[in-house]
């Protein structure tokens, strides 16, 4: 009888609370994250920067402008660029470094990598050197020529150089790369990162040899590949961030990593915890706050999200996005400032690998983006949660000849199930 009793006073005070509670309110302040929320809700108000992505300093739309100033020989494939860098500004110009290949044919593609040779690549960047333009403006570029060439074999790189980023660290420039010493293809997409240093970002730069961030030891995740450094300077230290592929065979998994250094020369040393990133085919990020932001594209769980690390190492996901820039290089003024109170972005370079057709003129372009990640910006088109497309768009995205022939199948027996 007490126990029926005592359940019947809880029954009746938990009535109360729900009572008193009432209905969740139409219009929402602070004090509404005070209430007994489900589990969603309870996210809204918890995980990110504002409860709407309109109030979400960290989520943005992100719109495109094709560059002017590059030749691409007519998109015949023999001339790509990609894989920009930060967009830094000096002497009074924007100067951004990328991959760019001019070859005499289009690359073969990595299932062929045995056919290359020194004058037919296997991909879109092997056989490649390092570039660089500069702009006045963000929009009209005006190359400059070769930063980095291929050096000569049995060098890091001999066989290509791409995916670049740079510090600047007490009035040098270093420029960090992927150094391939085979075709890419040949037996996977390995190798280590290389660098160069230089007194003036239009060079000359003077190679360092060796690798600068070696792979990680047999049967680490990061065995193979150390791709895409992307240097920053925090707590007076560089904070070098990477990706590599691993779990294979099977799915293969593409997460990133980070080394840090006091010196852009090294050593670097591999966070225990790595990998830091879960997600994210290219690496790219920015301080933010007291923190670090990280553009996640493609790949894992969390792709088309932007990441947020309070402390640099342990990462949230801070806003979900759309059209997420692909190998987004930012202008980021306060890249190597030590800042505490990083101001964000609102401008970058990107690539599209899409810009001809494959087994044709496969070839890729760098394109501007904009958006609104920044503290000192409020732009409400940038803020807004739908993108609409062109039709075409969607149909394009069709199904292939097996699904259908699955899609057929079911149908079939479905039919037949009907019938008995």
């Amino acid at each position: 009888m007490k126990n029926i009793i005592i359940a019947f006073i809880v029954a009746v005070i938990l009535s109360s609370c729900d009572s008193k509670q009432g209905p969740f309110p139409y219009t929402v302040t602070k004090e509404t994250a005070n209430r007994e929320l489900s589990a969603a809700m309870k996210r809204s108000f918890e995980n990110y920067d504002g409860i709407h992505p309109f109030d979400n300093e960290l989520y943005s739309q992100f719109k495109y402008t094709e560059l002017k100033g590059l030749d691409y020989h007519g998109h015949d494939g023999t001339i790509s660029r990609r894989d920009p860098s930060k967009v830094i500004f000096e002497n009074g110009k924007y100067y951004v470094w990328y991959t760019y290949r001019n070859t005499i044919v289009p690359p073969i593609g990595a299932a062929r990598a045995a056919e290359s040779t020194d004058s037919i690549p296997s991909t879109d960047w092997d056989l490649c050197e390092i570039w660089y333009a500069t702009s006045e403006d963000g929009f009209t570029w005006e190359e400059q020529g070769v930063a980095i060439p291929r050096p000569p074999k049995p060098e890091v790189g001999w066989r290509s150089v791409s995916t670049t980023d740079i510090l600047k660290w007490k009035e040098k420039y270093y420029l960090y790369y992927q150094g391939f010493l085979e075709a890419s293809g040949k037996s996977g997409d390995y190798c280590p990162v290389a660098m160069s240093y230089a007194d003036s970002p239009n060079g000359p730069w003077t190679p360092v040899k060796g690798a600068v961030i070696e792979n990680g030891p047999e049967g680490s995740w990061d065995q193979y590949a150390i791709h895409d450094p992307y240097p920053l300077v925090h707590d007076g230290k560089i904070y070098l961030y990477y990706k590599s592929a691993f779990n294979r065979p099977g799915n293969v998994w593409v997460a990133g990593g980070l080394a840090i250094a006091e010196d852009p020369m090294g050593p670097f040393k591999k966070h225990p915890l790595n990998p830091v990133l879960n997600s994210g085919h290219e690496v790219s990020l920015f301080p933010f706050k007291e923190g670090v932001a990280a553009i996640m594209v493609k790949d894992g769980n969390e792709h088309f999200t932007i990441n947020y690390a309070k402390d640099w190492v342990n990462f949230e996901v801070a806003a979900y996005t759309e059209m997420t820039p692909i190998a987004p290089g930012p202008f980021v003024p306060d890249a190597f400032t030590n800042t505490t109170d990083g101001r964000g972005i609102t401008w970058g370079l990107s690539h599209f690998t899409n810009a001809g057709k494959n087994g044709i003129n496969p070839h890729s372009i760098l394109a501007r983006f904009d958006c609104d990640l920044s503290q000192d910006i409020h732009d409400p088109v940038m803020k807004q949660t739908g993108t609409f497309h062109n039709i075409d768009v969607y149909f394009k995205q069709g199904i292939n000849i097996k699904q259908r022939e699955r899609i057929n199948d079911q149908t079939k027996k479905v039919k037949e199930n009907k019938r008995k």
